[in-house]
């Protein structure tokens, strides 16, 4: 992993207030890392506020809703004022929130290679776990360590985005340093994967089922295809939100390198989860369709109906996989 670079401590020295921001859609490496940041430059006597356009779709996140505005405070702009970008390196992917951002400077803070980030401060490592790796560095780099509250929050955003460590490894040792550093600190993997994986309706396991029914093959089952109706979306509510064990469930399969699951947002807009297991780079796929990740684990929004986007994703993987 890289060295956090000296002009990021300087930026987070130089400036009195901060507007931290994840990316739309948020997920468990999103939110811990902003939540996390925050807390340590309030810390440090910085004030700092957490913004998100949401949907806080996910269940694993949706207590932390609260701890988010879905606005940049007007009252709070000055010149002393700056934004730091969590988890994706465009504005275009922070959604509704860039509207109301005031014309400060800002810092970016991503593990994806993805993205033309633009600030004063752009701090990217495609070799970084999670980006709540990142901010742990960023702690040690400014000489703290984290406060059991962060440490939790830093575990559980690595955990969510390495699959409970699935995606790592033997490459991983710094990965397990960093657990190992945040356990020190009183995070508790037992809670984190509780949280990850733990609490669901019974609700959610049924149409679980239903999602693995509807599972089609493509490319001879190199390729898993399911998707989610707005007729599910009103039956289920935020139950029909996929979990990280749909796509286990998927990749799980003998011969399947990559799953995709489709969800029908309205009837004219789907989003897109995209899921790896080594040879297909989901990230670059998401990206031909202006969506965002990495290259196991990545998503997009698209117009259209279930059936056409299947139609064009599917496309999309053909590269990947021998086609006649």
């Amino acid at each position: 992993m890289k060295d956090v670079p000296r002009e990021l401590i300087d930026f987070f020295e130089r400036y009195d207030a901060f507007y931290v921001i994840g990316h739309k859609e948020p997920d468990g490496d999103c939110v811990g890392s902003q939540l996390a940041l925050a807390s340590l430059l309030r810390r440090t006597g910085k004030d700092a506020t957490v913004c998100s356009s949401g949907p806080f779709t996910r269940t694993e996140i949706l207590a932390f809703e609260n701890r988010f505005s879905s606005v940049v405070p007007a009252e709070k702009a000055s010149e002393r004022a700056a934004a730091v970008i969590l988890d994706c390196s465009s504005l275009g992917r922070i959604g509704s929130v860039a509207e109301t951002l005031p014309p400060v400077q800002m810092a970016f803070i991503d593990h994806h290679a993805a993205g033309a980030a633009a600030g004063e401060v752009v701090y990217i490592d495609d070799s970084a776990p999670s980006v709540t790796v990142m901010i742990l560095r960023i702690i040690e780099a400014m000489g703290q360590k984290p406060t059991r509250e962060e440490a939790e929050l830093l575990l559980f955003g690595l955990c969510t985005d390495t699959g409970f460590f699935r995606h790592v490894d033997e490459t991983g040792a710094e990965t397990f340093a960093a657990v190992s550093r945040l356990v020190a600190a009183g995070a508790s993997p037992k809670r984190a994967f509780h949280q990850m994986y733990g609490g669901k309706s019974l609700f959610t396991r049924k149409l679980m089922g239903e999602i693995l029914m509807r599972t089609e093959p493509h490319f001879d089952g190199q390729l898993l295809v399911s998707y989610v109706t707005l007729e599910d979306q009103q039956r289920y509510g935020l139950a029909s939100r996929d979990s990280d064990m749909l796509y286990q469930l998927l990749l799980s399969v003998s011969g399947c390198e990559a799953a995709m699951i489709i969800r029908q947002e309205s009837e004219t807009d789907c989003t897109v989860g995209l899921r790896a297991r080594e040879r297909v780079d989901v990230g670059s796929i998401a990206a031909q369709f202006g969506g965002g990740g990495h290259r196991l684990a990545a998503g997009l929004s698209i117009r259209g109906r279930p059936d056409e986007v299947l139609e064009k994703l599917t496309a999309a993987f053909a590269p990947f996989f021998d086609v006649d």
